[in-house]
This record gives structure tokens, sequence and C-alpha cells, in this order.
């Protein structure tokens, strides 16, 4: 894999897990707290795509819109399952379930859709890295575990289960956009998030009160999630359009080592032990890809 490609990828993921450990932190909210890091975001992102449209030979093309608003449905889906399955299960069930089915997918669905050729030591290592990422994340319940512990841990896992269904579709798809649709990642993910905030904004603004204590109680995590997300995934853009999907969609996931490893130190999670043996999984998978 290009090491360059290897590099952002690896930079992306210590930066998704530190959003993804804050925005386990909101315990309610919901979609409003999706719409309003979607929209601290886009406001970010305004003036970096004026400039970066004043500066990109390319003139715009009414593709690129078509492109930002399908990923802007594909992501708004996605952040909402995601939040819903924190609110209804641990952060080391869900991210792990999600990550590693999410490039599952990908990689599945890049070979066969997309012609895509990684070599075998590329697919043993996104292999290994989704099997190590499901080591983490769907072991046993303890034998402690009371019933609503169980049954938290099953939602959790459908909660995963679905999300990595929307990254796929979302990974797949902005592959396309930045390589075959020729569009800018900072355009493209720029307007994405301004149409997802505009999507998202009639169900968040009807109650106000609501989004004014989640404002007042979740500013940090609101301003920490705004910033990271379009930072790493922004870096994943930069990287698919230098190596295939198929590689890079099992790389990014390390930050599961890293949300596994804050999940037990910070959160106080449990499964301790399946969480490193896990890890050493998922390492050999990102060593294996990157000698692809």
């Amino acid at each position: 894999m290009n090491a360059t490609a290897l590099s952002l990828v690896v930079i992306a993921a210590v930066i998704h897990a530190g959003w993804n450990l804050a925005a386990k932190r909101i315990r309610r909210g919901g979609a409003r707290f999706v719409w309003a890091y979607y929209s601290f975001s886009a406001i970010l992102l305004v003036p970096v795509m004026a400039v970066s449209l004043a500066v990109e030979p390319q003139r715009p093309q009414w593709t690129w819109l078509f492109a930002a608003v399908v990923t802007a449905v594909f992501h708004v889906t996605y952040g909402i399952v995601l939040q819903r399955g924190y609110a209804v299960g641990d952060l080391s069930v869900v991210y792990p379930v999600a990550r590693g089915t999410g490039p599952l997918l990908s990689v599945l669905a890049a070979v066969v859709l997309l012609g895509e050729r990684p070599g075998v030591l590329g697919l043993i290592g996104a292999f290994l890295v989704i099997a190590g990422v499901l080591v983490i994340g769907t072991g046993r319940a303890p034998a402690h575990a009371d019933a609503a512990d169980r049954v938290a841990r099953r939602k959790g896992v459908a909660y995963g289960l679905l999300t990595g269904v929307t990254i796929a579709a979302y990974t797949l798809w902005d592959a396309h956009s930045v390589t075959g649709l020729g569009v800018p990642p900072i355009i493209y993910f720029g307007t994405g998030a301004i149409v997802q905030s505009l999507l998202m904004a009639p169900y968040a603004l009807k109650d106000r009160e609501e989004v004014a204590w989640l404002w007042r109680e979740h500013k940090r995590e609101i301003l920490i999630v705004g910033l990271l997300s379009p930072v790493a995934y922004l870096l994943v853009l930069y990287a698919l359009q230098m190596a295939p999907v198929s590689l890079v969609a099992p790389a990014r996931e390390l930050s599961i080592v890293l949300g596994g490893v804050a999940a037990w130190l910070v959160l106080g999670e449990a499964n301790a032990v399946r969480r490193l043996a896990g890890s050493v999984v998922v390492l050999a998978g990102i060593t294996a890809i990157a000698m692809a």
C-alpha cells in the first residue's frame, strides 16, 4: 500500500477514535447532537471550500453536487444509527462491530463490483483486521451480567451491524466520487456537510429547548466532534485517491484498537484481555496491508 496513503489513514484512525470517545459521552440528544456537529463542521468548512474553489483548476460540475447529496444521505443515516447505538450499548460493542462489518462489506463490494484486485497479502491483511475487530467487539457477555446487560449487548451488536451497512455504503460511494467522478475532497465533504445540516434542520429545530440544552451541557463534545470528524474523513478521502478502497477501508480500522483501549481505560468498560488480543490481530492485519 502507498506509504503516504497509509500514513493518512493511520492519522485519520487516531482522530476518529478520539471523536467517537467524545460522542459516546452523549446519552441524550441523539439526532439533534448529530445535526449540531454536522452544522459546526459545515460552518468550519465554508471558508475552506471558498479558497479551494478559487484555486481549483476544474470548473464546478453538477455531478459534484449530486455526489455530495448522496453521501449526505448516507452520512445522516450513519450518524443517527451510530448515536442510537451508543445510547443503548457499550462503545466497546457498537464501535468495533460497526467498524468491522463496514470494511468487510466494502472489501467484498470493491472486489466484486469495482473489480479491484488488492493481492493475496492485501486480502489476508484486510480479513485479519476485520477478524480482530470482531474479536474485540463480539465476545460473550460476562457470566455475572444480568438480563438488562445482555439485552443491551444484543442491541449494541444489532445497531453496530446496521451502522456497518451504512459505513460500507458511504465508503464505496465516496471512493467512486473522488476517483470516478473526480470531485475534489474538500468540496465534496464540505458540500456534503452543508446538505447534511439542512436535511436534519427541520427535525432538530422542532424542539429548540432541547437544542439549547444540548449546546449548554455538551458544547465541548459538539465542538470536538464537529472539528475532528471532518479532519479524519478528509484524510481518508485523500487516501482513497492514492490507494484502492479494498485496502483503505480495513486499514483505517486501526481506530478500533485505540477506541477499545480508550473504552477500557477511560470509560471503565470490561474485557481488557479480549480487547488486547483482538488488537494484536488488527495490528497484524495492518502490517500485512502495509506490505501489500
